[in-house]
């Protein structure tokens, strides 16, 4: 009695991954054992950027509103501080958003972060 393979599942399964690995250099593409690894190594690559991808998002806001908000004379983390304190819950690619695209309405939040600033107990507002 010959064994039983359950050879066209094997095979389905064994050309899905090479399908996934096309493109990939040399035996990558070519050969199941090789495209297997290089196909898992490439979705842990992507879930993990997905997730980077994220937090680089974020620190170019950061950087954006960093510079608005000195040209605007006042730093960044006081800039954030002074919303805080005016009860402004915009969150940060809002506001990057705005003082890329709306200058007027970002000078308005500033000086807004500033008076909220300014009635704070115990901080002083410096020339930036």
């Amino acid at each position: 009695m010959p064994r039983v393979t359950n050879s066209p599942a094997s095979r389905k399964r064994r050309k899905k991954v090479l399908k996934y690995a096309k493109g990939y250099f040399g035996n990558k593409s070519k050969l199941f054992r090789y495209a297997k690894e290089a196909v898992q190594h490439a979705w842990q690559y992507a879930y993990i950027d997905r997730k980077k991808k994220k937090a680089n998002m974020r620190g170019l806001w950061i950087v954006r509103l960093n510079a608005a908000c000195r040209e605007a004379g006042l730093s960044y983390s006081r800039f954030i501080e002074g919303l805080k304190a005016a009860k402004i819950e915009l969150d940060r690619r809002q506001l990057s958003e705005i003082a890329i695209a709306d200058a007027v309405a970002f000078k308005a939040l500033v000086e807004k972060s500033k008076a909220a600033l300014k009635s704070k107990p115990g901080v002083t507002l410096q020339k930036a």
